[in-house]
């Protein structure tokens, strides 16, 4: 299992600290765009706007949930 989809699962498992644990020192595009979700979710949206330009992407404007279903999807393919 590659380190976006253990972060993931941790994240699935409620575990902020270590997804962010796993994600934090990657500059891969899911890196990144975890990196995001977690601030995102924390509600450090300056933070979250910065990982997404890291990635190449925009703040999204979809749900948390959508977020990490799509996330999910792309860290099946990295």
């Amino acid at each position: 299992m590659n380190n976006a989809k253990r972060a993931v699962a941790l994240i699935n498992a409620g575990d902020w600290d270590g997804a962010h644990n796993l994600v934090q020192d990657g500059n891969d595009k899911i890196s990144c765009l975890l990196h995001a979700y977690l601030h995102r979710d924390e509600g450090d949206l300056g933070n979250a706007g910065y990982w997404y330009r890291r990635a190449g992407e925009s703040f999204p404007d979809n749900t948390l949930t959508e977020e990490l279903v799509r996330l999910s999807l792309l860290a099946d393919q990295a």
